[in-house]
């Protein structure tokens, strides 16, 4: 496709990510800054991101030939001016929302997203701890419509280049918060902290790519309190380095749970794309139990940011009424 050949934004960055995470390392090995960093933690994320790359390579053209395909029936070609480009990445940073939203309330996508959260340490390594396994999720349908407004399936792969090299800089405990006019528009360290918090007013919010503005206008803003510092990690920790369990242990204990005997249709369907932590029976715990069970151990805390009235209902539902 003549005209439609741009650099791949992220590859580009490489040395821009080792630099930074080698100078973040310094500043908190040396004191100057917060943070920690684990030596195998770190090398499993740096593993991992080195096999979502493979995997790019390998099955990356999946994605993209199913879009190129889908091109042939676009409403309208937008051409390469300059405002298309822009258009694209916000139209694509609001569409990165959305992905980012059922993938932590969908089982099936989180079973690919969970390895991204499932470090305990905060700082830039973390951001490169990637799936292996996006291509078979089949969340790239959520680019169709753009492509059929006009948007060529290279120019949204341009653009997206350019939002994950946004999220990179912001996986730091070494940046505190920035001015306010800045917090309220982007997504900053500050932000995306609350996201990877385990913190139960924590859960389920800032699923902002670039632009925070998309949380605060579907109600999943929740800011960071100094009072409440974030953990990370994920509910249940895994208590391994290995990156080949960290890529595939939630798809192997969503299949298991999948394929048990005795289930209804309906009970397979659920443990496949009901939210994570669900079951059948009720013995585990869902992000919007979770929530409701630190209501009822701190009733002060019911209806802040993040967190059901007394009462109420809870999860994102309580993260908008609070808003």
């Amino acid at each position: 496709m003549d005209g439609y050949d741009f650099p791949k934004v992220t590859e580009l960055a490489i040395p821009f990510f080792v630099a930074a995470i080698l100078i973040e390392l310094w500043l908190v090995r040396t004191g100057r800054a917060r943070g920690d960093f684990e030596t195998r933690d770190t090398l499993t994320s740096l593993l991992m991101g080195t096999g979502n790359v493979v995997a790019g390579i390998l099955l990356g053209f999946v994605a993209y030939q199913a879009l190129t395909w889908l091109w042939q029936f676009r409403l309208f070609d937008l051409g390469l001016s300059w405002w298309v480009f822009l258009a694209a990445f916000l139209i694509d940073d609001l569409r990165y929302y959305w992905y980012h939203r059922i993938a932590h309330r969908v089982r099936w996508v989180w079973a690919e997203h969970v390895n991204h959260h499932s470090s305990q340490h905060y700082n830039l390594s973390t951001a490169l701890r990637q799936s292996w396994t996006g291509t078979f999720t089949g969340m790239f349908v959520l680019q169709a419509p753009i492509v059929l407004l006009g948007f060529h399936p290279a120019v949204i792969a341009f653009v997206f280049g350019f939002n994950l090299v946004w999220q990179f800089w912001i996986h730091t405990e070494a940046i505190g918060r920035l001015p306010a006019w800045f917090e309220a528009v982007f997504n900053t360290p500050s932000h995306h902290r609350v996201h990877h918090a385990t913190n139960p007013r924590y859960l389920d919010a800032n699923y902002a790519g670039t632009l925070i503005v998309w949380d605060r206008l579907f109600g999943t803003f929740v800011p960071e309190l100094d009072d409440d510092r974030p953990r990370y990690g994920i509910v249940k920790n895994l208590g391994t380095f290995n990156p080949v369990k960290v890529a595939f242990h939630e798809w192997i204990g969503m299949l298991r749970d999948a394929t048990a005997p005795g289930l209804t249709t309906r009970q397979r369907l659920g443990y496949l794309f009901a939210p994570p932590g669900w079951s059948h029976d009720g013995s585990r715990e869902t992000s919007q139990s979770l929530k409701a069970d630190y209501v009822m151990r701190n009733p002060g805390e019911a209806g802040k940011p993040g967190l059901p009235g007394r009462g109420g209902t809870s999860g994102e539902g309580a993260v908008e009424a609070a808003e």
